[in-house]
């Protein structure tokens, strides 16, 4: 994996303007849900992963391309952090007509993480 970009505001707010490429957004997903590669072995390590995650999914899923992961990472955001991209970044929401899945499945990328830094 390429560096990642630090997990603040401004990287939440760059996923949601699509300034961050689609590669990198899932990259943040995968290493803050615990994936990481080992270039030795040429395998993913999953040590850190929850195992539910894990067992589904024992190399990291492409969550912009692919629905059900992106699923099961909206069911995994806890329901008081669901408003977390409205009441903290102000965000409201694409316009009808101007997104797509792809876009959707960014916003779910980055309420995901903005989740996760709130709780740590």
């Amino acid at each position: 994996m390429s560096a990642l970009p630090p997990l603040n505001t401004d990287t939440i707010r760059a996923i949601l303007n699509e300034e961050i490429d689609d590669a990198t957004v899932n990259q943040l997903v995968w290493y803050y849900l615990g994936y990481r590669y080992d270039q030795s072995s040429q395998k993913w390590d999953t040590s850190q992963v929850a195992e539910d995650w894990k067992q589904e999914y024992p190399e990291p899923p492409d969550f912009i391309a692919n629905r059900p992961p992106t699923v099961k990472l909206t069911r995994s955001i806890p329901v008081e952090n669901k408003q977390l991209l409205k009441e903290k970044l102000g965000f409201q929401g694409y316009k009808i007509g101007e997104f797509g899945s792809r876009q959707t499945r960014r916003a779910t990328a980055a309420n995901w993480l903005l989740g996760y830094l709130q709780t740590r």
